[in-house]
């Protein structure tokens, strides 16, 4: 079962990763997958909006409400003992006010950390918005407490003119706002990330897996502090169970399960 380690200690060693050489925060979608992961030895563990959402029978991007969706973080909180950041998509309402409401349940629950993305249904959201967004989660979990990650998806959702000048800004921004360390999905080459870790002040996440396939190792040779994988690992474990469906259906047989961890010792992980 999960050791019993304060919050503030948590938020602390959460924030002391992100000053290292980098390290891999991978996302779990329920409570058996932090668990395994926590085993394998990751320090801490993010949740994944997406994996969520697909273990729940329905597409990632706000299907979810936001009870839903803390109700799963909450789970997974509560399954491990190693600090957990949690993906709050675009914060769950139309007003910083509502985001600072969702930032604090989150708290509540007993995450340390939090995504906050700058883009919703319309795209993304004008920098001046983004910024009072930011801010008001920051207000709702001061620094030092809850590590808030600020993700920009100008990659993802594209800007009017020179898209990395427009990440930096947005990301200079952000920190000044009290962001933590700034998340920018979609960027895939090795220049443009070695050009926005130097040019962003304070650490970058890039999500890895999903867009870029570069492996964390070079991620971190690039500035990257913080390397996540977004829904990967859901995918991952997803497309097996569609793969040994579709064994069973056509053949009857049981390749799918060469290299399988034995009931006995799945069972044996889940024991006190």
């Amino acid at each position: 079962m999960p050791t019993t380690v304060s919050s503030a200690d948590q938020a602390t060693a959460l924030l002391g990763l992100h000053q290292g050489p980098g390290f891999v925060l991978p996302n779990a979608w329920d409570a058996g997958s932090a668990r395994i992961l926590e085993r394998v030895g990751f320090p801490a563990i993010a949740t994944t909006s997406a994996g969520i959402a697909w273990s729940g029978g329905v597409p990632d991007g706000g299907a979810l409400d936001r009870d839903t969706m803390l109700e799963h973080i909450g789970r997974i909180v509560a399954a491990v003992g190693v600090p957990v950041t949690a993906d709050l998509e675009a914060g769950y309402g139309d007003t910083p006010d509502e985001v600072g409401r969702t930032v604090a349940r989150a708290v509540r629950l007993g995450a340390v950390g939090g995504n906050l993305e700058d883009a919703g249904q319309g795209g993304l959201f004008g920098i001046d918005e983004a910024v009072d967004r930011v801010a008001a989660a920051r207000a709702a979990a001061p620094a030092g407490t809850f590590v808030l990650n600020a993700r920009t998806d100008t990659y993802l959702a594209g800007t009017a003119g020179d898209v990395f000048a427009e990440t930096v800004e947005r990301a200079t921004r952000y920190l000044a706002a009290g962001a933590d360390c700034v998340f920018v999905p979609g960027v895939v080459d090795e220049e443009s990330i070695r050009r926005l870790a130097a040019a962003i002040p304070g650490p970058l996440n890039v999500v890895a897996g999903l867009a870029s396939t570069i492996d964390a190792r070079t991620l971190f040779s690039l500035g990257v502090k913080r390397v996540s994988l977004g829904g990967s690992l859901a995918r991952a474990v997803f497309s097996m169970l569609e793969r040994a469906g579709r064994e069973l259906l056509d053949s009857g047989t049981l390749g799918f399960l060469d290299g399988a961890i034995s009931y006995a010792d799945m069972q044996q992980r889940f024991r006190p």
